[in-house]
């Protein structure tokens, strides 16, 4: 059982950035890790992942802007967010994914002036 817990989240103006971060309660260097975010009135969605060996892949409305990155020794996975717009505007969740999957309580992300 993995526990995750994300923060870094809050407003901010559009074209700003956020940092979020993504805390494990145990080991994720063997787990694939990811970010996932959920709109009013939309479905959960895939923001990006990063693999055991640390490439990556992102959703296209956020390739170059997002970047994804993970720290196995403190078992930790961030989420670099740059260029904000409107749209990015959503509660955004920590996944990780082994033999089982474990989501993060989410962090709300509100883009606005």
């Amino acid at each position: 059982q993995v526990q995750l817990v994300e923060s870094g989240g809050g407003l901010v103006q559009p074209g700003g950035s956020l940092r979020l971060s993504c805390e494990a309660s145990g080991s994720i260097s063997m787990l694939v890790m990811g970010w996932y975010r959920q709109a009013p009135g939309k479905q959960r969605e895939l923001v990006g992942r990063i693999y055991r060996g640390g490439s990556r892949d992102y959703a296209e409305p956020v390739r170059g802007r997002f970047t994804i990155s993970r720290d196995n020794a403190k078992n930790t996975v961030a989420l670099q967010m740059n260029s904000l717009k409107p749209e990015d505007t959503a509660v955004y969740y920590c996944y990780a994914h082994g033999l089982n999957d474990f989501w993060g309580q989410g962090t709300q992300v509100t883009v606005s002036s």
